[in-house]
Formats: structure tokens, sequence, C-alpha cells
């Protein structure tokens, strides 16, 4: 990785953290798609989840948990979608891993079946 990419990167260079840990962060999504939508991210700057270490996966699982109650206190959802986006084919737009945390509503959504599986609106629904 050079110092280049990772000047670039907007994770490598954290501002806002709302909760931190010595492996990981995690900062409010630029572009939430409801309001809370959180990211949690390694400090690391590793483009695929799958080659993160176990140690900063623990990092991230933990914030995780943090942050589901952060947002459980000042947001209240009645639900949540947890993903992580690898490589361009799935939609990886910045190569930094990282996991959202994306607080659901009733109502956010006319048919929320399905969940994730909406990435490919044509199965969605089963």
């Amino acid at each position: 990785m050079t110092d280049e990419t990772m000047t670039n990167c907007p994770f490598c260079q954290p501002t806002g953290a709302l909760m931190e840990n010595d492996l990981a962060y995690v900062i409010e999504d630029a572009y939430p798609v409801n309001p809370g939508h959180l990211l949690i991210i390694p400090k690391s700057h590793v483009a695929d989840f799958f080659l993160i270490t176990e140690a900063e996966r623990s990092a991230m699982l933990k914030l995780l948990d943090e942050a589901k109650h952060h947002l459980d206190r000042k947001h209240a959802p009645a639900g949540y979608n947890i993903g992580v986006n690898v490589g361009d084919a799935a939609g990886q737009t910045v190569p930094h891993v990282h996991m959202h945390l994306i607080p659901r509503y009733p109502g956010d959504t006319p048919n929320p079946r399905g969940g994730v599986r909406g990435v490919i609106p044509a199965r969605q629904n089963y």
C-alpha cells in the first residue's frame, strides 16, 4: 500500500469518531440511508474484509455491539441491517474495509421483506 493511497483514503484519516478501540472506530455515514446509519472501520488500511486479522474482526464486532446500543438509546429503531461490501461487483466504493450498521424503521421502505437480499431486487422476495 502506498502512502498516497492511504493519504487519499477517507477512512485512514478518521475524524469525528463516536467510539473507538485500539483497532477500529465508529463514525456516522456521510451519506446515510436512514437516520443513525453508522460505519465500523478498522484502523489499518485493508480493502478486503476477508483479509483483516482476527483481532481486527473482533474489535469491529465489539464496536458493532456498542454502536447498536448507542442507536437503541438515541434513535430506538425497530430493526437493523448489517453489511459489508467486498469488491467492485458487490458495490464497494471505498477500498478500505467498513461495516454498515443501518437502523430500520417501520415504513422506511414499502416492503422490507428479504432485507439485504434487496441488493438484487429480483431475488428480494422468496
